[in-house]
């Protein structure tokens, strides 16, 4: 795992760049948070690629437990990817209200990410 920095303004965001799932459970989401903040960061982007497959399965409570995680810690995320291939209307809406939110987003792109996370 490396961490790309990203700056926009003042904001400091941290890229998590790695080929591995690296989040296959809450403690593992806290680890993530701690090593991040540990560099000195409250902002992150993580690719979907590196979040287990279950974690978009509601029915789960993965991605519940893991979300917690990143508000209780004031670490903002947004999860970068392709939502679409995830059936359903509960993910879809649950990826709808997140966005409306300030904390956790889901985007498509990296540019996205920057603009949400850089406000």
């Amino acid at each position: 795992m490396t961490l790309a920095i990203h700056e926009t303004g003042t904001v400091r965001i941290a890229e998590v760049i790695s080929d591995k799932i690296l989040i296959n459970n809450p403690e593992e989401a806290l680890q993530l948070i701690v090593d991040v903040h540990y560099q000195d960061f409250d902002k992150m982007m993580i690719h979907e690629k590196n979040i287990i497959p279950g974690f978009f399965d509601l029915k789960t409570g993965i991605a519940g437990e893991v979300l917690q995680k990143f508000i209780n810690y004031h670490m903002q995320l947004s999860i970068i990817g392709d939502f679409e291939k995830y059936p359903g209307k509960s993910i879809r809406d649950f990826i709808y209200e997140s966005n409306k939110g300030r904390h956790i987003s889901f985007v498509p792109t990296v540019e996205q990410a920057l603009e949400k996370l850089g406000r």
